[in-house]
């Protein structure tokens, strides 16, 4: 009897650690947490860059492109 108890707490602390791990965020690309800010995606951050004057035309459409290009198709 004893040891149903102990695999039932197991359980218990598995799937509250389980559901916490999902509501950070921190894993594959969930929302952030809130209180954080959201994640940009590099398109968005080329963007700021350019926007910002931190890269010019050139390398803005030359970075576009590769982004473009590495990225993976829609099934």
């Amino acid at each position: 009897m004893p040891i149903v108890w102990i695999v039932l707490l197991g359980l218990v602390v598995w799937a509250v650690v389980r559901l916490t791990q999902h509501s950070t965020g921190r894993d594959g690309g969930q929302a952030p947490a809130p209180g954080w800010p959201p994640r940009e995606t590099p398109e968005e951050i080329l963007d700021r860059r350019f926007a910002s004057g931190e890269i010019d035309a050139a390398t803005y459409t030359e970075a576009r492109e590769r982004l473009a290009a590495h990225r993976p198709k829609p099934q």
